[in-house]
């Protein structure tokens, strides 16, 4: 009887760990045309649950990544790299970078100033786009690791562009298991909600309904590689630009 429950329960965890390995593999690419041969490729991401925030053990951890468990009931398009420039450009007629490059991501953009790209964005096409929210975003990096990074405990030079004087073109680094590029580094990625502090277990969450300023994630080129934690959350007012600031699109199906 032991023996048989042994096998059964050993069974259970090979099931687990297979269902788990589905949830991880790349989704679905959707692909749109921007005009002037200028595509948009959006990676739809399951539904499913994680544990956000961080472990009171990991390093630099701030008090606002209290861990919790987080539930996502619905799938989700998320942008499989950063806005880049030329997609910018095409939507919004001009290019705010201070360096410029087509595959470059773009940068110098406010929080608000993406409300009005996506806004336009959304008249020029089937619609449904917007920023990721908060759990959106750390759930797409995370990619089912519970790790400091997508990678492992660690994050290198090698991994992402980090501790370095420059953004790069998009799409330089290897993607995390749900086909995402550069979740960690090269630009700080606003986020919808507005910077509160975490409950303990909820469902689809969402940022308070007001704030004093937006959440951005995923570090950037000049920044180290602890900023760049899938944990990490830094809060600005929704009007600042920086050169180290872009943002990734997120889509309702």
């Amino acid at each position: 009887m032991k023996r048989i429950l042994g096998i059964a329960m050993v069974l259970g965890l090979v099931s687990a760990l297979a269902v788990v390995a589905q949830e991880v593999k790349p989704g679905k690419v959707e692909v749109v045309d921007l005009g002037k041969d200028v595509k948009l490729e959006m990676v739809l991401i399951p539904a499913g649950k994680f544990m956000m925030g961080s472990p009171e053990s990991e390093k630099e951890r701030s008090d606002n990544e209290k861990q919790h468990e987080v539930t996502l009931t619905k799938s989700y398009y998320m942008g499989k790299y950063e806005v880049t420039q030329e997609q910018w450009e095409s939507v919004m007629g001009k290019n705010p970078s201070d360096t410029k490059g087509a595959k470059l991501p773009v940068t110098n953009v406010s929080w608000e100033d993406c409300q009005e790209f996506i806004k336009k964005l959304n008249a020029k096409t089937d619609g449904g786009y917007r920023l990721p929210t908060e759990s959106e975003w750390e759930y797409a990096c995370r990619a089912g690791t519970s790790t400091a990074y997508s990678y492992g405990a660690s994050l290198t030079k090698s991994d992402a562009n980090i501790s370095g004087s420059s953004i790069k073109t998009v799409g330089n680094y290897k993607p995390n298991a749900f086909g995402l590029y550069d979740m960690h580094g090269n630009v700080w990625e606003w986020c919808e909600d507005w910077h509160g502090e975490y409950p303990f277990a909820v469902t689809d969450p969402k940022g308070p309904a007001k704030g004093e300023g937006r959440v951005l994630r995923g570090g950037s080129f000049d920044s180290g590689g602890l900023a760049a934690r899938s944990s990490n959350r830094i809060v600005s007012s929704p009007t600042f630009r920086d050169c180290s600031n872009g943002f990734r699109l997120a889509r309702t199906p």
